[in-house]
């Protein structure tokens, strides 16, 4: 039985990883809107509808990664 409890802990943590990975893609997305925002004054305006879709696609596969992980701990 513990081998079967200290999987499910392995499994979770690295489910947990993907939160960790969305929040650096958050950090990408709005550093790279930033960056042309700054190089091209004039286009940031129609970017940014662009910088809440990718914010929000990122952001999603974080809050999937964080239910794998409580369904790995809490369900199986």
């Amino acid at each position: 039985m513990e081998s079967i409890e200290a999987a499910k802990l392995i499994g979770a943590g690295l489910a947990a990883i993907g939160v960790g990975v969305a929040a650096i893609g958050v950090g990408i997305v709005f550093g790279q809107f930033l960056h042309g925002a700054l190089r091209n004054p004039a286009a940031a305006d129609a970017q940014q509808g662009r910088l809440f879709i990718g914010f929000a696609a990122a952001e999603l596969l974080g809050l999937i990664a964080f239910t794998v992980a409580i369904l790995i701990l809490f369900v199986v």
